[in-house]
């Protein structure tokens, strides 16, 4: 297999996370986004929405979509299990996962690919004003996920999921390109959250 990815992209970064939690090896393919090398015609062939994490499998397919690839690595190698035991605990997780990637991670990556200088070339047009009322859902997505985090030590219950993973990769996003900070906001809960999520060895994984 071979997983197409690009350097400091959010998405891939959860994939690769996910992997290293894991303990999966598989052969990594960069792809430059600001070269546009995903909307050349060879990778657009492997993913025809330009866009990356892809995972080619060895029969030939292709699997895109963040959590999908993170689904069949799930299947794959089991343990340890990010996704949940049983119907009950996968709905679970699941519904914290697609909280955190709906609300908080495609929010900030809204606000930055609108209102960042850098991300003019990948986003055409911007709309500044979007862009900016996405920043403010984001702290509003903050302010509740702190609140979550104020009686459990992780997003989805009381143990590390992909949810964790999914809400770190979009707060580390924000923390580099929106500057956005937790303590900076009184987020106590979410700031010492996200500082036990980094001291694990996945967090290095980019």
């Amino acid at each position: 297999m071979k997983l197409y990815t690009s350097s400091r992209a959010p998405n891939p970064r959860r994939v690769l996370m996910f992997m290293a939690e894991k303990g999966i090896a598989i052969q990594t393919v960069q792809v430059d986004l600001g070269k546009g090398e995903h909307r050349d015609e060879a990778f657009m062939a492997l993913n025809p929405m330009a866009q990356v994490p892809v995972l080619a499998l060895d029969d030939g397919r292709t699997l895109a979509e963040t959590r999908a690839i993170c689904t069949y690595l799930e299947g794959t190698h089991p343990d340890p299990n990010l996704m949940g035991e049983g119907f009950e605990e996968r709905a679970f997780i699941e519904m914290m996962d697609r909280r955190c990637e709906l609300q908080l991670f495609l929010r900030i990556a809204n606000c930055i690919r609108h209102t960042h200088p850098g991300l003019a070339a990948l986003e055409q047009p911007q709309f500044g004003d979007f862009g900016a009322a996405q920043g403010v859902k984001v702290r509003e997505t903050a302010r509740w996920l702190d609140g979550v985090l104020a009686d459990r030590d992780y997003v989805a219950g009381d143990r590390f999921t992909i949810a964790d993973i999914t809400a770190f990769c979009a707060l580390e996003f924000a923390r580099g390109l929106m500057k956005f900070r937790p303590t900076d906001e009184g987020l106590t809960n979410l700031q010492g959250w996200r500082d036990r999520i980094a001291q694990r060895p996945s967090a290095q994984a980019i």
